[in-house]
């Protein structure tokens, strides 16, 4: 398992990076293909072409009949197969690593270190997500025309050299045939992951340029109801000093200064 040791750490890496359904697919590699296929897969195709028996001695007919029965080998296949769809994930793996370190250099963290938080991020995340279900749904259908669902046992073979259609046999085809079917629902079920998550990531992405959006609108009525507000107290000040200035002024009579003694007769008084 000392071949898988470099992706494994990557994934791990590539986990605390993803949302749900991104972990999700994470333990699918990890779990149903790497760790199936480096413990159990490749001991029983480590003697694929030499248990692979035709019935003629004719030279050269055995190699190329096995070539026609297996254009690529099952294992060689599902190695491609991770390699192919991990490479966009372990792309954008590194381009995050390299953008947070970058970032965090040139000014302090806030505490958000989430890459849901950042729009450009994201954007890539998205197109990450998008190259590995095209990539997904291809190996699907390339292993589907290669294989099929079943390993059949006896491979009828008519290519020169062979002097006549020989009869050539496969070592445990029921085993393969087990596994070949496996990798094809594991296949479907990651292809329906990554299908959800994309389509769950552009919903936030929509989601979230149409939220952008709205706070230029508000602004605008804000303002609008600000100045309304505004003339709506100068109009009342303004009333309010008016009746000030008119409940203040009383009517008084004249005052009458007798010697040295004044008196102010107010309305209403003899």
């Amino acid at each position: 398992m000392a071949e898988w040791t470099f992706l494994n750490v990557l994934f791990d890496s590539l986990q605390a990076q993803s949302p749900f359904l991104g972990r999700f697919w994470v333990l699918l590699m990890l779990v149903l293909r790497m760790l199936i296929l480096g413990t159990v897969a490749s001991d029983m195709f480590a003697d694929e072409q030499a248990e692979f028996t035709c019935n003629t001695l004719q030279p050269g007919c055995k190699q190329v009949c096995y070539d026609e029965a297996f254009p690529i080998s099952m294992f060689r296949f599902w190695v491609f197969q991770i390699v192919l769809i991990s490479t966009p994930s372990l792309i954008f793996l590194m381009y995050a690593t390299h953008y947070k370190n970058k970032k965090t250099g040139t000014q302090k963290q806030d505490g958000t270190t989430s890459f849901k938080e950042d729009v450009h991020l994201q954007h890539l995340y998205i197109v990450n997500v998008a190259f590995r279900l095209f990539a997904e749904v291809a190996l699907l259908f390339c292993q589907w025309c290669w294989y099929g669902f079943e390993v059949e046992a006896k491979f009828p073979c008519s290519r020169i050299p062979c002097p006549y259609t020989v009869d050539c046999y496969t070592s445990r085809p029921k085993e393969k045939t087990l596994f070949l079917r496996f990798y094809f629902a594991v296949g479907i079920l990651s292809t329906a992951s990554n299908f959800a998550e994309l389509l769950l990531m552009s919903y936030k992405w929509i989601h979230d340029c149409c939220k952008s959006l709205q706070p230029s609108d508000s602004t605008e009525s804000l303002q609008g109801l600000d100045s309304k507000e505004a003339s709506k107290q100068e109009t009342v000040k303004m009333l309010l000093s008016k009746k000030s200035q008119c409940g203040t002024t009383r009517k008084v009579k004249p005052t009458y200064i007798t010697g040295l003694k004044c008196s102010q007769h107010e309305p209403g008084t003899e």
